[in-house]
């Protein structure tokens, strides 16, 4: 009954995606390598190339990461488009703040994640008619609420997240079925992957985005990429 389950919402999101590529183009997927967005990687890259592909390369990523975006080129033989920061903009924050400077308030490590985040993804998606994310409800409070496809009015763009409804168990169920490569830092209690200084190994019972951002409240836990105020 369960790999029924799993296989229904399979087909499901191959309706989203096929639906996506005929009416939606051009729409590309944003991929910052975690569980998730291998699932998605996995069946845009076989199924569904006339969806594009990016990744945001903060220069702060971890090593595993950068391991798997390998691993992918690898694998399925596709090159993941990065785009980076500016790199002025990187350097006046730094020395302003200091590689790190990020810790000391919820503002200054919004700004971190704009310039290395928010910034980029403006230009990844401009001239798109949509974008996909790998995003689920529950992965935290800050998503509980979140819609298969919603207008993003910041970036003037429809949003898809076809991943929504599905639990930590689909996508690790799926991965383990079509043997699907993720990053090992899951295996070391990493659900969730960012930038390296601002993610950690989290322990049994925590929240799985307990590991981001871990000193600050959870309300606030979002980089910007996924403001809410944004979509109707």
């Amino acid at each position: 009954m369960e790999d029924q389950a799993l296989q229904q919402k399979v087909d499901q999101l191959h309706g989203v995606l096929s639906d996506i590529q005929q009416n939606y183009a051009p729409a590309v997927f944003a991929n910052s390598f975690g569980a998730e967005d291998m699932v998605l990687t996995d069946l845009i890259v076989r199924h569904y190339p006339g969806i594009g592909m990016f990744t945001l390369d903060t220069g702060r990523l971890p090593e595993e990461t950068y391991d798997l975006m390998q691993k992918v080129k690898e694998h399925y033989g596709v090159s993941v488009y990065a785009y980076f920061p500016d790199a002025s903009a990187v350097e006046s924050y730094v020395a302003q703040h200091g590689p790190n400077g990020f810790y000391d308030s919820i503002d200054l490590r919004k700004r971190c994640c704009y310039i290395r985040k928010v910034e980029p993804l403006k230009r990844a998606l401009a001239g798109k008619k949509a974008w996909i994310t790998g995003m689920r409800r529950e992965q935290s409070a800050t998503r509980d609420g979140l819609k298969l496809l919603v207008f993003d009015n910041d970036h003037s763009l429809h949003k898809f997240s076809p991943l929504c409804e599905w639990t930590e168990k689909d996508v690790w169920d799926y991965i383990r079925q079509q043997q699907v490569p993720y990053n090992s830092l899951h295996d070391r209690f990493y659900p969730s992957i960012g930038c390296a200084p601002c993610t950690r190994a989290i322990t049994p019972g925590e929240d799985i985005r307990s590991g981001r951002w871990w000193w600050e409240n959870p309300e606030s836990k979002e980089c910007g990429l996924h403001a809410r105020k944004a979509e109707t």
